[in-house]
């Protein structure tokens, strides 16, 4: 602990999400600096529902193994605890387990004697049925009302703890505190106020620090060093190479915000509408101003996934002039002529399954919203087919197979020949799945909802 700790807290975020690696010197550097507290997110939702709804990481064993060891080792060396929120991508039971059992290989590969918690985030969908009942469930734009049988038609349903759990651990004296789905900025926020500084530059420094370099002028340097105290907060690279700006800081309040004054957490809302940035060297700059607004009703958001189905791909590419010179017609002509053929080969009608084909170099991501205008030297066909079972997705699939390799427009006297980049054309991808929860909660207590569980990690001899 530092001299000046009562007066003010240093957390090191040495990246933006655990398993993006890198540079153990920078880590050196936070611990030199003084570091109280070591604190990453470990998980988002911005890959889509797949890994919440399977339960499965987006990051590999060996990426989040490597940043475990740098960090691990810190902490031994440095006596300050670890926070990681979001384990596992999502933050499911499983997720957590995942992420604990890399961090006791390690621990017992290197030795260290470290305690870890884990704090688990998963809902019991009769409880918030139960809750539902009583109307403590709200929903948020744009969803309505919920519905019981979307808390059973979920896969897993985890609530977004906010820093209250994670103080727990710590206070408990964890050294690890290893948690499931949480905000993003409660992993930077819980040391912080369990050491008693003021919520409005603590949530702000966290909201700022979140995504590790990317409030700097290289956002691809690492991480950050915060600096809280009881008038605001400083913030610098960990990269000494990198610098912070009133620019690049100020500018993180737009990233993922409806209001990039005001954003709202568990316990409350981080106001910075009069938050003041200045520089205080040519790489650290100074924040004070932000306030923060206790909440009449904490609150939890709930995220959950459920399966729409079972999905397979194919993939064609189109370099013909004369299908390009008039591709959306095509692609018009090909959803009728394999809705044709599906209806005469299995008999299905297009409410017993999906297509979605996107013609990737011509519209497929801004679509309409695209001012570019005529044709497309190449343009790769994407089609999507979702169905109840993976066995008819695929058939449909098979189906499509000659017409996206021959199929020619009314006028052209000859079949042409597209390209399958991949053989077999067809790629099952298994279940699908989309969002279905965008509501809160009402808490009976910050802490009610999670489950922690401590444990002393036993070294090696």
């Amino acid at each position: 602990m530092n001299s000046d700790s009562e007066n003010s807290v240093r957390v090191l975020v040495p990246a933006g999400m655990l398993g993006a690696g890198f540079a153990p010197e920078t880590v050196d550097r936070g611990l030199a600096l003084g570091a109280d507290v070591i604190a990453v997110d470990g998980g988002s939702t911005d890959s889509g529902p797949h890994y919440l709804g399977s339960g499965t990481a987006k990051t590999t064993a060996a990426a989040v193994a490597r940043d475990l060891r740098v960090l691990l080792a810190a902490v031994a060396e440095a006596g300050v605890p670890l926070v990681v929120g979001s384990c596992g991508t999502s933050g499911t039971d499983s997720g957590v387990d995942w992420v604990a059992g890399i961090v006791e290989e390690i621990l017992a590969e290197r030795n260290h004697d470290l305690s870890v918690a884990r704090i688990y985030s998963e809902q019991s969908p009769a409880h918030l049925k139960e809750r539902l009942a009583a109307g403590a469930i709200h929903p948020l734009p744009p969803l309505g009302e919920l519905r019981p049988e979307t808390l059973d038609s979920c896969t897993h349903v985890v609530g977004m703890m906010g820093h209250e759990p994670i103080e727990a651990a710590l206070r408990a004296g964890a050294d690890v505190v290893l948690a499931g789905r949480a905000t993003d900025t409660a992993v930077i926020a819980a040391l912080p106020l369990t050491r008693g500084m003021p919520p409005g530059p603590v949530w702000h420094a966290a909201k700022i620090a979140e995504c590790g370099g990317q409030c700097t002028t290289n956002p691809r340097s690492g991480g950050v060093f915060v600096t809280i105290d009881r008038d605001g907060f400083t913030i610098e690279p960990l990269d000494p190479a990198v610098s912070c700006t009133p620019t690049s800081v100020a500018a993180h309040m737009l990233y993922e915000t409806v209001n990039p004054f005001r954003m709202r957490e568990p316990a409350g809302t981080v106001d910075v509408s009069e938050a003041t940035y200045h520089a205080l060297d040519d790489r650290r700059v100074r924040v004070e101003g932000s306030r923060f607004e206790v909440a009449e009703q904490h609150t939890i958001k709930l995220e959950g996934a459920r399966i729409t189905g079972y999905q397979t791909t194919s993939f064609t590419g189109i370099r013909d002039p004369h299908i390009l010179a008039d591709v959306e017609n095509w692609a018009a002509l090909l959803r009728r002529v394999l809705a044709e053929r599906v209806s005469q080969t299995l008999g299905l009608t297009e409410e017993e399954y999906a297509t979605d084909i996107r013609l990737y170099g011509h519209n497929a991501i801004l679509g309409d919203l695209d001012p570019a205008t005529g044709p497309a030297r190449e343009v790769g066909v994407m089609l999507l087919v979702n169905a109840s079972d993976q066995a008819t997705a695929t058939a449909v699939a098979k189906i499509a197979n000659p017409l996206m390799l021959h199929l020619p427009t009314p006028d052209m006297p000859h079949l042409p020949s597209l390209a399958f980049p991949f053989s077999p054309a067809e790629t099952e991808r298994g279940a699908a799945y989309e969002f279905v929860l965008n509501h809160v909660v009402d808490s009976e207590t910050p802490t009610a909802m999670f489950r922690t569980e401590h444990r002393k990690a036993t070294a090696r001899a």
